[in-house]
This record gives structure tokens, C-alpha cells and sequence, in this order.
């Protein structure tokens, strides 16, 4: 746990004193929205086992997901819809929902660990972390949260869609997920901009 509080750590000894962690889930999927996640711990309570989302199992990410609710200081998280990521496109729409989950937050942090290479225009100052939901705290306990609640949604979408499976591939492009294009289209919610490959195999054009 230390040594994913290293950021953390660091950011506190130079004076910082709420640091966020930002991370997104759902950049890769095809359907549904994308969700960003804003996090500051309490780092005199610190939470065991905050990992990379996609390291963990999804009992495991549910239960920490319940702990980072109740004991983080603040978080915050934003979705941005399957229609609004085909306007702007997925990289403007990562970058928005992350604005939009620092803005939600009920402490504005002064330092912000972001996951990944991309700036996202944050007030705070801001330290790009390529692989920093495995290596920072904050940032794993954001990647959790956005992904349990992307997770979530897309079973309720499968409740309103139930021949697409959602609650099986979360929208991602998996064999069961173009077997079951392949058989009904898409649905209202997959994002049309990228089935470009789906079309292009179907033998037809861009709509």
C-alpha cells in the first residue's frame, strides 16, 4: 500500500494538501458512455488493496468500491453518453467527463495524479501518470469507482436491451458481442462511430 502512496506522499511533502486521483472506464467498448472518476483519499485512513480495476475481481472491486464511498474525504464521477462521444469523439468526451468529475467534486482538490498521457485541462496542477491506476492510490480507487458504476449501468442496459447481453460484455468488442450485432444491428445505444470494422465486415458504408 506505501508504495502506491508514493504520489500521494510526495505531492503532500511539497505542500498539496487534497490530491485527487482521475481515471476512466469505457473508452473501449462499443456502446454505452464512458465514465470518469475524481477520488481524494483520507490519508489518515488509508484503504488496503486499491489496484488497477481490471486487476481485481469484480467481488472484490464492489467491496472496495463500498469502503472508497464511505471513507474517501470526496469523489465524484461523470458519464458521457454513447451520442455525445459520437459528436465530439472518445478522446474529447475522456477528457470532458474527467473536467466535469474534478468540477463535481464537494472539495476542490489544489493537486490532480491523472491516468494515462492526456492533459485534461484541470485548474489544479497536474501530474500525468501512464499506467497510474497500478501505481497510485487515488488513481486506483478512481479506475474502481468509474468502473463499477460504468459496470452497473451497463446491467441495467441489459435489462432494457436484453438480446444484446450487456451484462456479459459491458459493450466491450468481444465474440459474443459482434455475434449478437451481427444478428440484430445495433441497438440505441452503441456508439456509431465505432463500428466502423462491424460495417466495413457487414459489406456496408458509414451511416
Amino acid at each position: 500500500m506505501e508504495d502506491r502512496c508514493a504520489f500521494e506522499i510526495q505531492m503532500a511533502a511539497r505542500g498539496f494538501k487534497t490530491v485527487c486521483g482521475i481515471d476512466e472506464a469505457g473508452c473501449g467498448p462499443l456502446a454505452g458512455p464512458v465514465y470518469a472518476a475524481a477520488v481524494i483519499l483520507n490519508p489518515q485512513d488509508p484503504i488496503e488493496g486499491l489496484n488497477d480495476s481490471k486487476k481485481l475481481t469484480e467481488k472484490r472491486r464492489e467491496a472496495l468500491f463500498e469502503a472508497i464511498c464511505e471513507r474517501a474525504l470526496a469523489w465524484s464521477v461523470c458519464a458521457i453518453e454513447h451520442d455525445e462521444i459520437d459528436r465530439r469523439n472518445i478522446l474529447e468526451a475522456r477528457l470532458l467527463a474527467m473536467r466535469r468529475a474534478v468540477e463535481g467534486l464537494s472539495i476542490p482538490p489544489d493537486f490532480a495524479l491523472v491516468d494515462g498521457n492526456r492533459d485534461p485541462g484541470l485548474e489544479a496542477e497536474t501530474l500525468l501518470i501512464i499506467g497510474g491506476d497500478g501505481l497510485s492510490a487515488s488513481i486506483g480507487a478512481a479506475s474502481i469507482v468509474a468502473k463499477v458504476l460504468r459496470d452497473r449501468r451497463m446491467r441495467a442496459e441489459a435489462e432494457r436491451y436484453p438480446i444484446y447481453r450487456f451484462d456479459k460484455h459491458k459493450g466491450y468488442p468481444t465474440k459474443l458481442h459482434y455475434s449478437l450485432l451481427d444478428a440484430h444491428g445495433p441497438s440505441p445505444i452503441h456508439r456509431q462511430s465505432f463500428l466502423h470494422k462491424w460495417r466495413a465486415r457487414q459489406g456496408g458504408g458509414d451511416l
